[in-house]
C-alpha cells in the first residue's frame, strides 16, 4: 500500500489521528491541513454551476487544483445546493465517469466521488476512485456501506438534517455541536458494525447543511470538539452562505472569507478542509503557520 505525505507544505510531525486509509493508499496528515480541491460537474452548483460541466475542462480544472496544492480531488455530479432537485442516477454517472477515468491515469492524488448513489460509488470506483464522500452519512442507499466494505474505500460519512430540499427549512437542534457529535459518533460506530474498518473513516459536521448561519459559526468555533471521535475530520465550509452573512453582502466574492475561516480550522488541528480556492487557502495558512500563528514556531526564511 502506497502512502502519500500529505503534512502539507513542510514534512512536519503528524498530528493527532494522523492517517486516513483509502482503497489502495493512506493518507498521512502533518501540522497543517490537506486541501480537498473541489470540482463540481454540474450545471447548477451553488457556486461553480456549468463551469466545469464537459470532462476536459473539469480535468483541467482539478490538474490545476493539484498544482495548486490539492491533496485529494473531490468529484460530484449532483448539487446538494438548498432546495436543490436529485438527478438520475445515469445522470450522474455521466457527469462523473469519465472525469474520474481520465483524472486517476494522469495524476496519483488521491480521487474522491461525492455521491449518495451505490451504482455511480461503484463505477467511479471501478475508474480509479479512492474515497466515497457521502452528504447522507451513507444512510440514503441501503448498499453504500457494502460498496464500501467490498472496495475497500476511504469513506467520508456527513451529517445533514433533512434532505438538500429541506435542509434549510427551519434547523433546530438541543445543542448544534453535541447533537451533532452524537450522530457522526453513531454513524461512525454504526459503519464499523457494518464491516467498514475504523480506520477507513473519515468525519464531516456538515457546514451549511440542515443548519442556520449561528449553527455554522458555533460549530466552527468549537470543532476541535471533533476530534473526541478518533477519526480524521473533514470540513467544508467554501464559499457558504454564512460567510456571506458574516460579509454583510451575498454578492460579495467569498474567496478571502473562506480562507479566514480555514485558518481557524488549521489552527484547531482539522486534517481535511473541503474548498473551492485552493492557491488562495494555501497560501493564507502557509503564511500564518511562517509566523508562528499555528503553534507558534515561526519559518526560518533564507536571504
Amino acid at each position: 500500500m502506497t502512502e502519500i505525505d500529505v503534512s502539507s507544505f513542510d514534512n512536519c510531525f503528524a498530528r493527532k489521528c494522523c492517517n486516513w486509509q483509502l482503497k489502495t493508499t493512506t493518507l498521512e496528515f502533518g501540522r497543517l491541513p490537506a486541501l480537498m480541491g473541489i470540482v463540481n460537474v454540474t450545471p447548477d452548483s451553488f457556486s461553480d454551476g456549468g463551469k466545469f460541466s464537459c470532462c476536459q475542462s473539469a480535468v483541467d480544472h482539478a490538474l490545476q487544483l493539484i498544482d495548486d496544492g490539492a491533496s485529494i480531488i473531490d468529484i460530484g455530479g449532483e448539487s446538494t445546493r438548498p432546495y436543490s432537485d436529485p438527478v438520475t442516477e445515469k445522470n450522474e454517472l455521466d457527469r462523473t465517469v469519465d472525469v474520474v477515468q481520465t483524472l486517476s491515469e494522469m495524476t496519483s492524488v488521491p480521487i474522491s466521488i461525492d455521491t449518495s448513489k451505490s451504482k455511480v460509488a461503484i463505477e467511479c470506483l471501478s475508474a480509479g476512485a479512492e474515497i466515497i464522500n457521502d452528504v447522507t452519512g451513507l444512510e440514503a442507499d441501503p448498499l453504500m456501506a457494502g460498496v464500501a466494505v467490498e472496495t475497500g474505500a476511504g469513506v467520508c460519512a456527513m451529517h445533514m438534517q433533512g434532505t438538500p430540499r429541506t435542509m434549510q427549512d427551519r434547523p433546530q437542534y438541543e445543542n448544534v455541536v453535541e447533537d451533532i457529535y452524537d450522530y457522526l459518533l453513531n454513524r461512525r460506530d454504526s459503519l464499523t458494525a457494518l464491516g467498514v474498518p475504523v480506520s477507513k473513516i473519515c468525519l464531516d459536521p456538515g457546514i451549511g447543511f440542515g443548519k442556520t448561519h449561528q449553527h455554522n459559526i458555533e460549530l466552527i468555533s468549537k470543532v476541535g470538539r471533533f476530534h473526541n471521535l478518533d477519526r480524521p475530520i473533514l470540513v467544508g465550509h467554501s464559499r457558504k452562505g454564512f460567510l456571506a452573512k458574516i460579509l454583510g453582502d451575498r454578492d460579495r466574492d467569498r474567496a478571502v472569507a473562506t480562507a479566514g475561516v480555514a485558518i481557524q480550522l488549521a489552527r484547531s488541528g482539522i486534517q481535511v478542509i473541503r474548498v473551492h480556492d485552493v492557491k488562495t487557502v494555501a497560501e493564507s495558512i502557509r503564511s500564518f503557520d511562517a509566523v508562528g500563528g499555528i503553534d507558534g514556531q515561526t519559518m526560518d526564511l533564507k536571504s
